[in-house]
């Protein structure tokens, strides 16, 4: 019969994976193997006790820090999406080229690899943006604001530059 400390940390355990919106089957995928199906759902019902070692793993593998998991604590952190950076094209094909050269050479390189031409916006990701700021010699932060200034990054693309 499963402990109540095992079963709540079967219940962190399980918060955790369905927040990242992964079924059993889908741990076991993503892990290639490493992660059998099977062994998760029985450290979720709290079956099958568990290594500090493998929850030390486990914790690495859904990328949160092992308190994360640790029943005593507050619930598992929300995961909540991370704002979108999009970037407003007819605004930037209004800027002078010397400020949006680099920026528009950047997106053309981005529509050719994804074939997206919709010509209106176009969505980057951070990394993306951590490149453009190398580009342009400046801090992820300090890119984003002037991007927001400049009129073609919405201000709500802060929140995406924090999560970083």
């Amino acid at each position: 019969m499963p402990s109540e400390y095992a079963k709540s940390l079967g219940a962190r355990l399980r918060a955790i994976r369905t927040q990242q919106g992964l079924s059993l089957h889908g741990v076991e995928e993503k892990s290639h193997g490493r992660w059998k199906a099977v062994v998760v759902g029985s450290y979720e019902r709290g079956d099958r006790a568990v290594t500090v070692q493998k929850l030390a793993e486990l914790a690495d593998f859904y990328g949160v820090p092992m308190s994360e998991l640790l029943p005593g604590g507050a619930a598992p952190t929300p995961l909540g999406p991370t704002p979108k950076l999009v970037i407003d094209l007819e605004r930037m094909q209004q800027l002078p080229q010397e400020k949006a050269g680099p920026l528009s050479r950047y997106v053309a390189t981005i529509q050719s690899q994804r074939g997206d031409y919709n010509g209106r916006v176009l969505s980057i990701r951070q990394e993306d943006l951590r490149s453009l700021a190398v580009i342009y010699d400046k801090s992820p932060s300090d890119l984003t604001e002037e991007l927001i200034n400049w009129g073609v990054l919405d201000p709500e693309a802060r929140r995406a530059v924090d999560a970083f």
